[in-house]
């Protein structure tokens, strides 16, 4: 150190090498550049130094006072980044401040033109080599990203993202360097290491050559890890059984993509058998396993009944209850709660869950012949439907004896005589009447007396609306839930229309798990035998009521637009229903490939481009060849909430009927125009 410190002091001629002590290096207030390095350039050179040492003396002058003479210190002319390097190793401790710094000693050129030169005349390496080279770097000695970032000052994600570009096909890379590729290019190339598919979707792509289509072309083969098979399995599971999950590193994936659509399916079916052993464990007589719910069984369904509680459940309930609510008081979360609370919440609040589903049981027999479905959910979840019974253990699952057919009529006993025509009625009833006391009235009096009080029970029924209320509700429901058509005296005849013909997999949305769940709470409380429904009718309270009558009105709604089935009227009163409803489809129903965009011509999704995002925005796509487009489409119309306008609800409006004034006291009401354009009259009901 001591020949390093009388070097530098003996001033040597311009031109040589000589040592600095680090501490006696400043920045010179001639350096070209007046943007400072950024964090991440100073971290590079100090990783760079430590391991490989200084590759690039810096260009230095003495620095001297306004007489002339030095101050001990050097201005550094060129290599201001590699001596903040070395500022940051010191600070580190890694080094010295008095460490030996190499330098280049110039005081002939200018300081300002050498600074300039030294960022100027200099061409950066081209990525790809860059790329190729840190993966030479991985395969040939080994060096994981860690490492490389390491050496080089990246992180490791950073150095991943390389050795992935690296990694991409060489036939591409020249590509690329020749510029018939843009990084985000060859970076949505990069999902997969395949070279054979990264050259066959370059080969097949068009003139629109979108990142997003790359990535879509790349894992058209491929499950998203968002689907609900990947979901179930899960990635663990998967990669266990020796599947592979294709990863992007240079955007959002949730997940990746699994890459054996075929192994996932044999893994979730395999899965799902294993829960529907554990469902059959219960007693049932079989359960089967499906990823996709079986629409078309056509099987008998029964529903559990309610079961009262013993009195050690009912008191052990109570006493929970109250436990649980002295344990919530004060919060509103379990966030909020220190963890001895929560967990101990948690626990009471599942015990109760244990206690309450105690409330409700499948018949016996039911459970004996009767099986479940599990399947999959839209969510990943196992749904598992129990209940169902085949053909032919129906009478032995419900053992209940079928009513009486309406008009049903004992059998003639031998040797009696056929009945007499209609004509001859009245002979007939005086011939017999001195026969043996208790013999049924005729059938014709019997109409006649049933059709009086036929109209006493309509004229009664219109006077009191709650028990009209009750007797609709109860008609209804007999139908919608018992197999018993008959069972209800008011000739209002419910159709359930099945909409899974109409639009594949709608039965296994969310919107239609909801529907499910709502029939099922209410089929859960139902009596098993159906002589008891009009009891448990009359024993809802009002509200309930009215939620049973909602509900069983709700499945007969039927707003389908047929072409063979031209109802205009019917159509209107839906558009009602729904500004009465105030729906609004966009929150269970978003414009994709599959649900709209790839199912109708280039000017609607022009259109559709157009009213939900802007016209610049439908400009840009219009050009597109319509696959690409659809997807393009689906991409910007993703949160905007535009619905087409079969979906949209109709703003409502006030309308008031035209009248004609007559005279003084009367007006006639005009008919309106419908949308087939006939005059529409109200009709009064008979």
């Amino acid at each position: 150190m001591n020949a390093v410190t009388e070097t530098v002091a003996a001033e040597p001629a311009s031109g040589v090498e000589i040592f600095v002590p680090l501490a006696k290096l400043k920045k010179s207030p001639r350096n070209a550049r007046k943007v400072p390095h950024g964090e991440a350039a100073i971290e590079a050179l100090a990783a760079s130094i430590q391991h490989k040492g200084l590759i690039q003396n810096l260009v230095v002058e003495p620095e001297t006072r306004e007489d002339g003479t030095p101050t001990a210190y050097y201005l550094v002319t060129a290599g201001e980044g590699r001596r903040l390097a070395m500022l940051l190793r010191a600070k580190r401790k890694q080094i010295k401040k008095s460490e030996p710094v190499r330098c280049w000693l110039d005081t002939a050129n200018d300081p300002s033109e050498i600074s300039l030169d030294e960022n100027v005349t200099r061409t950066n390496m081209h990525p790809a080599d860059e790329f190729e080279r840190f993966r030479e770097l991985a395969d040939g000695k080994g060096w994981g990203a860690e490492e490389i970032g390491a050496r080089f000052g990246k992180t490791a994600a950073v150095v991943k993202q390389r050795l992935r570009l690296g990694a991409v096909s060489p036939k591409l890379l020249q590509v690329y360097r020749e510029d018939g590729l843009t990084l985000d290019q060859l970076m949505a190339f990069a999902i997969t290491e395949d070279h054979d598919r990264q050259e066959q979707v370059f080969a097949n792509l068009h003139h629109n050559r979108e990142p997003w289509i790359i990535r879509r072309d790349m894992t058209a083969s491929n499950v998203p890890a968002t689907d609900r098979r990947a979901i179930f399995v899960g990635a663990d599971a998967y990669v266990e059984a020796g599947g592979n999950i294709i990863r992007d590193l240079f955007s959002e994936d949730r997940g990746g993509f699994f890459e054996d659509a075929g192994l996932l399916d044999m893994l979730a079916a395999e899965k799902l058998r294993e829960v529907a052993e554990q469902v059959q464990a219960e007693g049932w007589k079989w359960a089967e396993a499906h990823i996709d719910y079986p629409h078309a069984h056509g099987l008998r369904r029964f529903y559990p009944q309610s079961v009262p509680l013993s009195d050690e459940d009912e008191t052990r309930l109570e006493a929970l209850s109250t436990e649980h609510d002295e344990l919530a008081e004060g919060y509103s979360s379990y966030d909020e709660m220190p963890e001895d609370v929560a967990a101990k919440l948690e626990a009471v609040s599942d015990e109760i869950d244990t206690i309450s589903e105690k409330r409700s049981a499948y018949d016996a027999n039911v459970v004996a012949y009767g099986g479940a479905f599990v399947v999959l959910h839209y969510d990943g979840s196992v749904r598992v439907e129990r209940g169902f019974v085949r053909l032919e253990d129906e009478a032995l699952a419900d053992p209940q004896p079928e009513p009486e057919a309406k008009g049903d009529a004992p059998e003639p006993q031998a040797g009696e005589d056929e009945q007499p025509e209609d004509g001859d009625e009245d002979v007939r009833e005086i011939e017999e009447e001195d026969e043996e006391p208790g013999k049924p009235i005729s059938d014709s009096l019997t109409r006649d007396l049933s059709a009086y009080r036929t109209l006493a029970l309509r004229v009664a029924l219109a006077d009191q609306p709650d028990t009209a209320l009750v007797a609709l509700t109860h008609t209804l429901t007999a139908q919608l839930f018992y197999s018993y058509a008959e069972a209800g005296c008011l000739e209002v005849r419910p159709t359930v229309t099945p909409l899974g013909s109409h639009a594949d997999g709608i039965e296994d949305t969310p919107l239609a798990a909801r529907s499910s769940e709502q029939h099922e709470a209410w089929a859960e409380r139902m009596p098993r035998d159906i002589a008891g429904l009009w009891d448990f009718i009359v024993g809802l309270d009002e509200a309930k009521r009215l939620a049973l009558l909602a509900h069983c009105a709700a499945r007969t709604v039927n707003a389908l637009r047929l072409p063979w089935d031209r109802k205009p009227r019917t159509l209107q009163t839906a558009d009602r229903l729904a500004s009465a409803l105030a729906l609004d489809m966009a929150k269970d129903w978003t414009p994709t490939v599959d649900s709209y965009l790839g199912r109708v011509t280039k000017a609607h999704i022009v259109e559709a481009v157009t009213e939900g995002v802007s016209e610049d925005a439908a400009r840009r796509i219009a050009d597109m060849k319509k696959p690409d487009m659809a997807q393009a489409a689906e991409q910007l119309l993703a949160g905007t909430g535009w619905l087409p306008a079969v979906l949209r609800t109709p703003t409502p409006e006030a309308e008031q009927p035209a009248t004609i004034e007559v005279d003084d006291t009367e007006a006639v009401e005009q008919p309106s125009e419908t949308e087939d354009g006939e005059a529409s009259y109200a009709v009064a009901a008979e």
